[in-house]
């Protein structure tokens, strides 16, 4: 059951629904295939139940199901949920679509592969919330699961962030982009400008920013093992120049039979005791 928190700018549908076009092209639906042969490479799942975590419009749980997944996708925005139900209807795919928090969805020992993309980690005012996800999605996780998780990272942001940006649709209507580090280098705050018919509207949101160890820090922490970084869905190196923060985990395996440790204590021979 969701729990009752403070607003936060997430929680603003109008957000989703004026800045959509410029999060989801139509051009990006159209990649979400190869994207998702190479998540599935460098994943590796053991078996087809799948988790896409803060799904938005369900890119990445469509390209799941058409390559044999059984798929569950969670996000808190029923805007968001509309366009994906609408688009997997459109692909004739079936999948289970649920409105909840990411903070309270659980289900115990349930999936083999969970997805959160597209920098949909790390909303939170209280950075603990973080973790708190990381251990959901761990309890979620069967025995030796995988989790792929695909931000920006610090290293690369530290590198290429603009003060302001500017970027125009087909239509005329002008996004523009204010970025501002905060937080001793936690955080970033945005504020994005959408302009169209000469009428201005703004919409500011911050979240958490990971660097490569930090992120690695936080998932171990929450339970996860074998955190493996890479810098791009191709499995490449991760660095300053790398394009993303791509990090991969697994959930530890059951103890195998025959290898639970004892507290029983052996025999002391003459010369230990």
């Amino acid at each position: 059951m969701s729990k009752i928190r403070k607003k936060e700018w997430f929680d603003d549908d109008s957000f989703w629904e004026e800045l959509y076009p410029f999060m989801f092209p139509e051009q990006r639906f159209a990649d979400t295939p190869e994207q998702m042969e190479k998540v599935l490479a460098l994943a590796k799942p053991a078996g087809k139940a799948a988790l896409d975590l803060c799904c938005g419009p369900g890119r990445f749980s469509i390209a799941l199901a058409q390559a044999g997944f059984k798929v569950t996708g969670v996000d808190r925005t029923k805007y968001l949920l509309d366009k994906a139900r609408g688009k997997a209807r459109a692909s004739k795919t079936r999948i289970e679509w649920m409105q909840m928090d990411m903070r309270d969805f659980v289900r115990p020992d349930a999936f083999d592969l969970v997805l959160s993309m597209f920098t949909s980690f790390g909303y939170f005012d209280d950075k603990n919330e973080d973790l708190q996800v990381l251990r959901n999605i761990v309890a979620s996780l069967k025995p030796d699961g995988v989790c792929l998780i695909d931000v920006m990272g610090k290293e690369r942001l530290a590198k290429v962030l603009e003060p302001t940006t500017s970027d125009v649709l087909p239509n005329g209507t002008r996004l523009v982009q204010r970025h501002e580090i905060f937080d001793d280098w936690t955080r970033i705050r945005n504020e994005w400008i959408v302009i169209r018919k000469g009428e201005a509207k703004s919409f500011k949101f911050h979240h958490t920013i990971y660097s490569g160890q930090e992120l690695r820090d936080r998932m171990e922490l929450a339970g996860f093992v074998d955190v493996k970084l890479y810098g791009n869905l191709a499995g490449d190196e991760y660095g300053p120049n790398a394009p993303r923060l791509i990090a991969v985990a697994r959930k530890p395996g059951a103890p195998k039979a025959g290898k639970h440790r004892t507290n029983k204590r052996r025999p002391l021979g003459k010369n230990q005791e």
